[in-house]
């Protein structure tokens, strides 16, 4: 049982003082900015009367932009932290709240911009130089400007925007609360219950009868809804391809992707690229098969083990000092600044009663990064501590050296970061471990990781993109539509060596994903893009470690594409890929020769 979170050392848990020093001083700036939000009323319809009132105003909103920033991320971790807490409910529940009143309050700003075009702001910016610090913003403002619609019929779609979310709000409901998936009998020959939240147990359990039965249950019962599924994400593809349509946007996927200024040819590319280099897939399933011990490889049997994990366990200190160790490749410089992340509590470590599940990092422009997860002291658990000290050095290299208005980065770039340190350090145990099973246990975890977000979220990407052509062109999203296209592809994807089993056809209606409007490339892009970076930086290649490094500092001064062109990574060209798809036939390669020895 999870132990109370007063219980814990205060050293393992994150500093929220260097947000606030009291709940006093976040109550005193959570009163002024909602008194200043008000504020905003003096400037509508006069934005563009002169140079100095458009620097004023974004002057005023960076200002109330920071101190936001600042309350929301101080209620957000607190309540994280201990979700059971009633106080940081409240806190958190009145900070939503107050952003939708900035939202509300600033609604006016973007449409009174674009009445004008950009050679009045080129003019105004050689008038006050103080606002080329927003040149940027303001540019890509205007860039989006031709799929603006009115101010009425802006006004239009904000409001029907809880229509549009409905779709994901009702999968939700479905997925999280109302789906029963009965129970399975355990190893023990105990009755056990099968939820989303222990699938991943069972199907990557030792015991060949535990994965059948949990894959069998689970999607069985999602067949039972496969009306209900079909019908919602119906729904949600024709929101996209008609909002898509509204703006002017050829489809549903150039709307998202133009957002992010991500050419669709980087789309294509990517499905053509892994479609082409399935067969080191079908030899990891060929020789999994052989280490598994079974006849035929179904794709229950995938997620097996293929070993045991290691059993060693490390302190939060050992976990520190290997990544001190393995990260070294990165730099001194680097090296002296992750060491602020443990020095200064940027982690909180403690596994709770109460604690939000998973791991993830956030940031507060003024302050630093957080970081979230509940240490168990596995070696995945440093793993996934490496992961996530990735993204928090992301953040705090565009911190300290871009504005508040340019540190952020696009999600396109965003797991790119975090995954060069995972596979930093997975190469680094790699190498410097003596114990055969251990090594094979590293290579075969990064073999998966390559599987999972490579090819499977490929194939996501894939069938994504075909459902909202097929809407888009007349096609009917029915169940046996949808269940038949990503049957299809399971089967192009998996390769040969494995059964594609008939129920996985339902799999689709539990992908959370698929209603986020194309988001799902980005993962398979960003991966592609850290292995490239990862092994140039371990190869010892000339200035790589130079430009990855300066790549962190960018934020969003460049588009994504460009931003990875300075880490010596061009998306746009098939490089990268086939770049990835040699490291992982050599993945591959590497593991069948230690089980040959």
């Amino acid at each position: 049982m999870a132990k109370k979170r007063d219980s814990y050392n205060e050293e393992l848990k994150w500093n929220v003082t260097d947000l606030y020093a009291s709940i006093e001083d976040f109550e005193r700036d959570y009163k002024e900015i909602s008194e200043k939000i008000q504020e905003y009323t003096k400037f509508e319809g006069h934005i563009l009367n002169s140079a100095d009132t458009l620097y004023e105003l974004l002057d005023f909103d960076t200002l109330v932009s920071k101190k936001l920033e600042r309350l929301y991320i101080y209620a957000h971790i607190n309540h994280d932290a201990d979700t059971k807490s009633v106080e940081y409910q409240s806190m958190f529940g009145r900070i939503h709240k107050l952003f939708e009143t900035y939202s509300m309050k600033t609604s006016f700003i973007i449409p009174e911009i674009l009445k004008s075009d950009y050679t009045k702001i080129e003019e105004y910016i050689t008038l006050n130089s103080k606002l080329e610090e927003y040149a940027r913003s303001l540019k890509e403002i205007f860039r989006k400007k031709k799929y603006i619609l009115s101010d009425k019929e802006e006004k239009i779609l904000s409001s029907l925007s809880p229509a549009f979310s409905t779709p994901d709000d009702v999968y939700s409901y479905l997925t999280d609360a109302d789906m029963t998936f009965g129970t399975i009998i355990n190893r023990e020959g105990e009755k056990e219950r099968l939820d989303e939240k222990n699938y991943r147990k069972f199907i990557e359990s030792s015991y060949r009868r535990e994965r059948k039965q949990a894959f069998t249950k689970l999607f069985t019962r999602y067949g039972e809804f496969k009306n209900t599924y079909a019908a919602l994400l119906a729904g949600e593809v024709k929101n996209n391809n008609r909002i898509a349509k509204i703006r002017g946007y050829n489809s549903a996927r150039e709307a998202s992707l133009y957002r992010n200024e991500i050419p669709e040819s980087v789309y294509d590319n990517l499905i053509e690229t892994v479609k082409k280099n399935v067969d080191p897939l079908s030899k990891y399933w060929k020789l999994k098969r052989q280490i598994l011990g079974v006849s035929t490889l179904h794709l229950y049997d995938t997620y097996a083990p293929t070993i045991a994990e290691s059993t060693k366990k490390y302190t939060e200190s050992d976990a520190e000092e290997l990544l001190y160790q393995a990260l070294s490749v990165l730099g001194e410089e680097y090296i002296t600044d992750l060491k602020k992340a443990f020095q200064e509590r940027w982690v909180d470590f403690c596994p709770n009663d109460g604690k939000r599940n998973g791991a993830y990092c956030t940031a507060c422009y003024e302050v630093h990064p957080y970081v979230l997860l509940s240490y168990d002291g596995s070696l995945n658990n440093v793993s996934t501590l490496a992961h996530e000290l990735g993204h928090a050095m992301h953040y705090y290299y565009a911190i300290k050296n871009q504005s508040y208005q340019d540190y952020g980065y696009s999600i396109f770039v965003a797991e790119v970061a975090s995954q060069v340190n995972q596979i930093i350090l997975s190469k680094y145990l790699i190498e410097h471990t003596s114990d055969l099973e251990e090594k094979k246990y590293l290579i075969d975890d990064l073999i998966k990781d390559f599987k999972a977000t490579i090819y499977r979220q490929t194939m996501f990407a894939e069938f994504e993109y075909k459902i909202h052509e097929a809407e888009a062109s007349g096609e009917v999203l029915t169940h046996e539509y949808l269940c038949n296209t990503y049957y299809e592809l399971n089967k192009e994807y998996m390769g040969k060596n494995v059964v594609v089993d008939d129920l996985v056809k339902y799999e689709w209606e539990r992908i959370p994903h698929f209603y986020m409007n194309f988001y799902v490339y980005q993962y398979a892009t960003a991966y592609a893009a850290a292995i490239k970076i990862a092994m140039d930086i371990l190869a010892n290649k000339p200035g790589a470690r130079e430009k990855y490094l300066e790549f962190l500092t960018l934020g969003c001064t460049k588009n994504p594409i460009d931003s990875l062109r300075v880490a010596g990574v061009d998306m746009n060209s098939p490089e990268p890929l086939n770049d990835a798809f040699s490291y992982f036939k050599d993945l591959v390669n590497e593991l069948e020769a230690l089980y040959k020895n």
